[in-house]
C-alpha cells in the first residue's frame, strides 16, 4: 500500500544533537573544540577570506569588462516557422503558445538559419538581415515591433 511505504533500515540517518550533556557523546563544548575563533558563538571567516594571504578573487588579473545595458533577447530561427499556417500572423503570443519562446527577456530576434517556402507575417523585436531577405522572397511581410 502506498500509505505504508517506508525507507530501507539504517537509510535515514539521525541528527547529531549537539551540546546535551555528557552521556550524548557531543556535550561540553559541543563539538566546536576548546577555544579559537570558531569556538564562539557568531565565529568563523567570512566566505572566501584565506587568513590574510591575498584571496583568489585579489589575485587573479582582471580583463574586460561586464555591460550593464546589455540585452539579452529569445532567439528563433526561420526554420522553427515551418511549423505555422500560410498567410498566418506569427507574433510573440503565438511564438509562447506554440513553445518556441519559453522566456522573454529585452525581445524575440529571428535569425536566418534554415529555409521558408510560406508567405508569412511576423511581428519581432530584432531580425537579421539574411532572416528578412528570405522572408521577403517567401513573399511574406516582416514588421519590427
Amino acid at each position: 500500500m502506498l500509505n505504508q511505504l517506508k525507507p530501507p533500515a539504517k537509510a535515514i540517518k539521525k541528527k547529531k544533537r549537539v551540546g546535551r550533556g555528557p552521556g550524548s557523546g557531543h556535550g561540553k563544548t559541543s563539538c566546536r573544540g576548546h577555544k579559537g575563533q570558531n569556538s564562539r558563538s557568531g565565529g568563523g571567516v567570512r566566505p572566501g577570506f584565506e587568513g590574510g594571504q591575498m584571496p583568489l578573487s585579489r589575485r587573479v588579473p582582471k580583463r574586460g569588462f561586464t555591460n550593464i545595458f546589455k540585452k539579452k533577447y529569445a532567439i528563433i530561427k526561420i526554420s522553427d516557422l515551418d511549423r505555422f499556417e500560410e498567410n498566418s500572423i506569427v507574433d510573440v503570443a503565438t511564438l509562447i503558445k506554440v513553445g518556441l519562446v519559453k522566456k522573454i527577456y529585452d525581445g524575440v530576434k529571428l535569425l536566418g538559419n534554415g529555409e521558408i517556402n510560406k508567405p508569412l507575417t511576423i511581428k519581432v523585436h530584432k531580425i537579421t538581415n539574411s532572416a528578412l531577405k528570405k522572408i521577403e522572397a517567401a513573399k511574406g511581410k516582416v514588421e519590427v515591433i
